[in-house]
This record gives C-alpha cells, sequence and structure tokens, in this order.
C-alpha cells in the first residue's frame, strides 16, 4: 500500500512505537491526567503525569496491532458512552454479514463521537471495526493526529489550491477506498464535508463522483463499481448535541457576517465537548448494503438521503422544536405554517420515533428544550430551533416519497 502511504492509518508494524511516542509526550500524558483527576492535575501536574504514564504504560504499552488495541480501549470506550448517553440503542445491524467489507455512509454531527459510536457497536456486534475518514484539518494537533491514525484513521485532503492536485488526492483516496473494501477493510465516510450543523442532512454527490475515480480505467460502469462497495446508508440520531449552542453561533454568524473564521484550537475545543457532553438517547441505523445503485452519483446520493431520513429515530427534542418553530413562523409571518403543528400525535404516528413517551416525559423535554433556548442569545435561538426540527422535516419528506407510487 505504498501510494497511500500519506493518508493510510498506521499498520501492525507502526503501533507499537505510535504508542510508545505517545507514552512519551507529555501533551497527551497531560490531557489524559486532566480526565482521570481534574484536581491533580491542577496542583501536581508532574505528579500525576508520572502516574498517567505508569497507568497507561501497564494497560496499553504491551500493544503491537491495531484490533488488540482497539479490543484493549473497548471497555474505556463503554464507559465514556455509558457516561454522556441515557443509552445507545441500534437497529438494522442484521443488515450486515462478517463476510465481506462495507463502505458506512453516515449523517455527521460530531466530529469524533459519530464514527466512535459506529465502531462501538459493531465491535459489540462482532464485527469488523472501520476504517475512518477524518479532514486534515484535524491534523493541526500533533496528539489527535498520532491517536487518530492509532485508530484506524485516513487522511481527507482540504485547501488544495490547483485542480490537478485535487484531482490526484482524490484518486489516491477514492484508490485506498476501493482497496480497503476489496481486502475487507470496512470503511466510514460522513455523506458531505463538515457537520451538519442544521440539521439538514444530505449527501455530497461530488463524495460519490470521487468513489469511481480509481475505476474508471477498471471497465466497471458506475453502478458496478459502487456495487462492489456495498454501501450501507447510516443514520445516526442524537437526542441532544452537546455542541448545539456553538454550531447555532457559527450558523448565525455566518448569516448576519457573510463568513466564519474559526478560533485557534476550536476543532480540538469541539472535539472534547463533543465527547464529554451528554448527549441523551443516541440511535444509530444500519441501512441494507446497496447492491442494486443506479448508474450516476446524483441519484445514489439522493438514494442514500432517502435511507438517512426515512430511518432517523426522532426524539422529543426534535418533534417540541418542529412543533415551536412552526409556532413561531405562524406567529412571526401571520401565517399559517401550512401543518398542524399541535398535532404531535398524528407526527409521531408519521415518523419513526426513538421511544414512546408519556405526557410527563413530553412535559420534561420541552421544558429541558426551553432552557436549551433561554441559554442562548436570542439571535441564535432560531438557529438551534433548527437542527433539531430540521430531521423531522427530512424524515416527513422522505416517508411521503417512499409512499407516492413512481
Amino acid at each position: 500500500m505504498q501510494e497511500f502511504d500519506t493518508i493510510r492509518p498506521y499498520s501492525d508494524e507502526e503501533t507499537g512505537p505510535a504508542i510508545q511516542r505517545l507514552l512519551n509526550d507529555q501533551e497527551f500524558l497531560d490531557m489524559v491526567g486532566r480526565f482521570k483527576s481534574p484536581t491533580l492535575a491542577r496542583w501536581a501536574p508532574s505528579l500525576l503525569r508520572f502516574y498517567t504514564r505508569r497507568w497507561l504504560s501497564r494497560r496499553f504499552g504491551h500493544f503491537t496491532q491495531v484490533d488488540d488495541l482497539q479490543a484493549g480501549l473497548s471497555g474505556y470506550i463503554g464507559d465514556l458512552i455509558e457516561n454522556t448517553t441515557t443509552r445507545v440503542t441500534t437497529s438494522g445491524i442484521e443488515n450486515l454479514s462478517k463476510q465481506g467489507a462495507y463502505l458506512f455512509i453516515s449523517n455527521h454531527r460530531d466530529i469524533v463521537f459519530d464514527p466512535m459510536v459506529v465502531n462501538y457497536l459493531l465491535f459489540r456486534n462482532n464485527l469488523r471495526t472501520t476504517r475512518i475518514a477524518i479532514g486534515d484539518n484535524l491534523l493541526a494537533n500533533r496528539v489527535f493526529a498520532e491517536m487518530m491514525r492509532l485508530n484506524k484513521s485516513f487522511i481527507v485532503r482540504r485547501n488544495m489550491t490547483s485542480p490537478r492536485e485535487m484531482r490526484d488526492a482524490y484518486i489516491t483516496l477514492s484508490g485506498f477506498i476501493n482497496h480497503s473494501v476489496a481486502n475487507n477493510e470496512n470503511i466510514w465516510i460522513a455523506q458531505r464535508e463538515g457537520r451538519a450543523k442544521d440539521g439538514l442532512d444530505f449527501t455530497d454527490p461530488a463524495i460519490i463522483k470521487m468513489f469511481y475515480m480509481s475505476c474508471k480505467k477498471s471497465g466497471l460502469s458506475f453502478g458496478e463499481a459502487m456495487n462492489k462497495l456495498r454501501i450501507v446508508p447510516v443514520s445516526i440520531s442524537y437526542e441532544y448535541d452537546p455542541c448545539d449552542g456553538d454550531k447555532a453561533r457559527e450558523l448565525e454568524t455566518k448569516a448576519r457576517a457573510g463568513s466564519y473564521k474559526k478560533a485557534e484550537g476550536e476543532d480540538t475545543e469541539q472535539i472534547m465537548k463533543g465527547l464529554m457532553g451528554f448527549k441523551g438517547h443516541v440511535h444509530v441505523h444500519f441501512g441494507a448494503p446497496i447492491i442494486d445503485a443506479p448508474e450516476n452519483a446524483k441519484e445514489l446520493a439522493a438514494r442514500i438521503d432517502r435511507e438517512v431520513h426515512a430511518n432517523y429515530h426522532l426524539h422529543a427534542s426534535n418533534l417540541i422544536s418542529y412543533e415551536k418553530r412552526g409556532l413561531l413562523f405562524s406567529q412571526d409571518s401571520g401565517q399559517d405554517s401550512g401543518r398542524d403543528v399541535n398535532d404531535l400525535d398524528a407526527i409521531r404516528e408519521s415518523v419513526v420515533t426513538a421511544g414512546n413517551w408519556s405526557v410527563e416525559d413530553m412535559q420534561i423535554a420541552r421544558l429541558e428544550m426551553e432552557q436549551r433556548l433561554e441559554a442562548c442569545d436570542s439571535a441564535i435561538r432560531p438557529y438551534l430551533l433548527d437542527m433539531y426540527a430540521n430531521p423531522v422535516q427530512t424524515a416527513l419528506d422522505a416517508i411521503a416519497r417512499q409512499n407516492t407510487p413512481d
């Protein structure tokens, strides 16, 4: 795989040396130490660093293979998930087989937690974990770059200047993805560049076209090449987004000023907040592998979108936001919103929900959303409301299309 050396994750041969580099990295030890003992990190950082290194060496210093390292980390990942969610549920896992590999295309809400929870569920069901696509903007932090490449992450180059450079990078990326699936390695990639901060999850056809770029000389048609990848649409539904206020603020700034510039270290801060923040109930749906792909990228992207949207497991937070947005629209415009926003029962009958909630449950969820809105500046509240409400509308649209005869 030398042609992929610039983007691939670490191999088994590189795993041991990479672990040793981290064990001798002060920034990494301080980061882990702050997790284990925030108080000691403030008052005795050198002592905490010593004990953190010894603890990490005993538990992880002997690993020399990526799969063994992931298995060793699985208990800690499980604890992290348990401590930051009320529960994690899944559906569609029966669509997957241990024979062969898949290309998982997922909606994208959180930088690290999205692929982490997918891999956790695959691991718990005795399926191979995925190689994870990450943007090269996340490599600015040296420690995160090392950790991600240890965790089967491969690099998607961004911010290229020339068309030739872009073409060559995409051909390499396409080749790596196709080579991985052909060699029984699962792939996870987001349906578009960056997180869907507004809650609108739509696949970028350019990403689908990229998958085919390395196959054009193979003699395979577009559809045949896509069928070999065994694309699995993945729908991830969060009850609450730990970064919702930050996302809403970015969207408001873009709408008002025309652009938004990230602060230094903002990606790292968002990673930590997304990992450690409260998410409530998280549901992951695995769609059936696509083995009859259409012959163009736009149609395939639309099919993936329908699968993702129709299989959201919507939470009370989504439904209440949808209701509230409709009421605000009616009040602000003086017009009928075009839907009975008060009839949440009818909407619940139309979409897939993540639970059966009592009147009291809905009231608790309504109070939680009101508190989240009150905590925001008034200018960004509509954007926060949209990110929770939009999945309801796209789910309704997808289900309506499914029920409409061709």
